[in-house]
């Protein structure tokens, strides 16, 4: 083959290797100054050079397998070769500032002007099945088409990577890829999610976080300041149980957030959901609904099981609720065993089995919460694929 034959397939073959899209970035590689040398010899045979962000990227082969099918698909290519090596400290630093834009390091990106709509799901007690909301919802809205970031900030008692199959099988979740001082987060269920559970040392994996005040207010500042989500549609954030020190600092640094509660049919868990929403209110945020989680379970037989009583929901929605500001009962979620068992397994009900009663409600709930999606035509489903329902991390 002559140079002047080889030229038009290195073009090709360039076009191709260039839009192979960053697992955790999602952005095409050409656009982060990835590619280096690409030549075709004279057998056909394509040498591509990619430049990894970091030395030891986790996602190295996932990146190299698909740059060498890129490659091997242009016709007229027999065969291909893919070397990978490492931006130099400068490179990095010119990808991390134009995948910061305008936005100065260390700044939250969420606050007043912003074009994310940001969700605090919170509940006042724990054991309501808060975190089980938060990240079926998180699933349900990306299934719409959004793009979705969610921020576990349970930080005592941190429970969404488990949730979104973002653990192996000794229980440890990944530690998020860093460029500089940019942290990127995993990616599952095409969900950008973050938790301190994935910033644990491996010994450290099953103990407690026993933090005070200025520890949990720094980590809260982080996630939102130096965590990359890029360009987000809805940013959930997984509130701890409680009115103390991380619902005060996310009112302080998020006061635009809009506050989602969280409450079973229970009087004791409505009593202590509504002082939830009620701190949220003092700290300039607003509550735009009440779930009912748990709420009664009709059995194949018709009879009903009520196991933590009825009707809560809307008695926190009418306690919330004040002349000029009404609060919706926004979704009222069945006890379903599937649930449970989805969870448990890392794979939220909405993907693993849409059908069920309580994924009904929930993909009901994001459909309510859901923004229109910038520059987007049609918000309906995604239809995710296997390969898209994996969890990722590099």
């Amino acid at each position: 083959m002559t140079a002047a034959g080889r030229e038009p397939l290195e073009e090709a073959v360039r076009a191709a290797v260039g839009a192979v899209v960053d697992p955790e970035l999602r952005q095409p590689i050409s656009t982060m100054d990835m590619l280096r040398e690409i030549r075709v010899d004279e057998d056909a045979t394509a040498h591509v050079g990619i430049a990894l962000t970091v030395i030891g990227c986790p996602m190295s082969d996932r990146i190299a397998a698909d740059v060498d099918a890129a490659a091997r698909a242009v016709p007229g290519i027999r065969d291909a070769e893919v070397a990978l090596t490492v931006m130099n400290p400068d490179e990095r630093m010119a990808l991390v500032e134009r995948l910061r834009g305008s936005r100065a390091s260390h700044t939250v990106g969420f606050g007043a002007g912003s074009r994310t709509r940001v969700i605090a799901v919170t509940s006042g007690k724990g054991g309501v099945g808060k975190s089980t909301v938060t990240a079926n919802l998180a699933v349900a809205l990306a299934r719409r088409g959004l793009r979705v970031g969610l921020v576990d900030l349970d930080v005592h008692g941190f429970s969404i990577p488990g949730l979104m199959g973002l653990v192996d099988d000794a229980g440890r979740a990944p530690h998020p890829t860093r460029i500089d001082d940019m942290i990127l987060p995993p990616v599952a269920y095409d969900v950008k999610t973050i938790s301190i559970g994935m910033f644990l040392r491996e010994q450290d994996a099953g103990r407690a976080v026993a933090w005070r005040g200025p520890l949990l207010h720094r980590t809260v500042q982080q996630f939102l300041t130096d965590v990359h989500f890029g360009d987000l549609d809805v940013l959930l954030l997984d509130m701890p149980p409680g009115t103390g020190d991380i619902a005060i600092t996310v009112g302080q640094l998020l006061p635009n957030a809009g506050v989602l509660v969280v409450t079973t049919p229970q009087p004791a868990a409505v009593d202590v959901a509504v002082r939830s929403g009620q701190v949220a209110r003092q700290t300039g945020q607003s509550v735009i609904g009440v779930v009912e989680n748990m709420a009664p379970l009709t059995m194949p037989d018709g009879t009903v099981l009520d196991l933590f009583g009825t009707g809560g929901g809307a008695r926190a929605a009418r306690a919330l609720s004040h002349e000029g500001d009404e609060v919706a009962l926004l979704g009222s979620i069945p006890l379903s065993p599937a649930l449970r068992a989805a969870g448990d397994a890392g794979t939220p009900i909405v993907a693993a089995d849409p059908e069920d009663p309580a994924a009904v409600q929930l993909t009901a709930l994001a459909a309510a919460l859901a923004p229109r999606r910038r520059g987007a035509v049609n918000l309906g489903s995604t239809g995710l694929s296997p390969s898209d329902q994996t969890p990722s991390a590099r």
